[in-house]
């Protein structure tokens, strides 16, 4: 990790600060957040833009998502930047998309090496632009030691895609002789996938009102908190991110069990009630 020190510590607001502690304080943070950056270019639709400029300003709430998560202790942020649908869409978006992925990964890996941030990929990264792949792999190597948050970029991903290759490479393992069918549970499968080192989502937030998974992480999602909004990606910045985050730390993750088996505690409940009625004065004010 580079010991320059980080800019954007200096770059915070009281303001900002404040929301951060009260969140802290909250003590429900996810551990892993997934996000479906939906609305790049319905919101360039509405300004009269090319969809390109949607993208473009997109990469700007990227920026502030990845800040927002490191200061908070975030431990691991999945973003779905590319799917394997997204071939489909124009010859022209499509190379659009893969230039303003390589400006991203120039452009901010010195500055995510600074701030302890790891670079991952999943999906069939040997898809995307020779080029592109040339700059993910020197980004992801550059920050392999990186202890902080793990940044993980879907990219060409499918879940789908994903399951179909676990399950290959499950069956030439029991082939080889690696392997018995008995020895096929849930924790062995999960390995496969290409999230097998990540943590399952605690939280999966969709921008743009849409209400579907689109084939992201569909066996790691099984037990992750949903929440979506009518804002576009373009417009989701840190005050809605909180928002979120403060969402996911009101709610009962009961995991199958009863409300009864969770609670033996009704003091913690209602003191995170009154950081959420703190947290939410405080987000209004900014």
């Amino acid at each position: 990790m580079n010991d320059t020190p980080s800019q954007w510590l200096r770059e915070r607001t009281p303001e900002d600060i404040e929301c951060q502690q009260v969140l802290r304080q909250l003590n429900r943070l996810p551990r892993h957040v997934a996000i479906i950056m939906d609305g790049n270019g319905r919101w360039a639709h509405a300004r009269n833009l090319p969809r390109v400029a949607g993208h473009r300003e997109g990469i700007e709430s990227v920026r502030d998502i990845v800040k927002a998560s490191a200061e908070l202790g975030i431990g691991y942020l999945t973003l779905y930047a590319f799917s394997t649908e997204n071939w489909r869409r124009p010859e022209a978006e499509v190379n659009a998309l893969m230039r303003l992925l390589e400006y991203y990964l120039k452009a901010e890996v010195d500055e995510l090496d600074r701030n302890n941030v790891r670079i991952n990929a999943i999906g069939k990264v040997m898809a995307l632009p020779k080029r592109v792949q040339r700059v993910l792999k020197r980004a992801i190597e550059q920050t392999a030691n990186n202890t902080g948050l793990v940044l993980t970029l879907a990219l060409s991903y499918s879940g789908r895609w994903d399951i179909l290759r676990a399950l290959q490479l499950i069956a030439l393992d029991v082939r080889r002789g690696k392997l018995s069918p008995e020895d096929i549970s849930e924790e062995l499968f999960a390995s496969y996938l290409s999230t097998g080192l990540l943590p399952e989502p605690d939280l999966l937030i969709r921008t743009s009102g849409e209400l579907r998974i689109s084939n992201f992480l569909l066996w790691e999602i099984a037990y992750t908190e949903l929440y979506s909004t009518e804002t576009l990606w373009p417009d989701f910045r840190r005050k809605e991110y909180y928002a979120a985050l403060a969402d996911y730390a009101r709610r009962e993750r009961r995991f199958g069990m009863t409300s009864d088996q969770l609670h033996d505690n009704q003091r913690a409940s209602s003191y995170r009630d009154y950081l959420k009625e703190l947290f939410d004065t405080l987000i209004q004010r900014r």
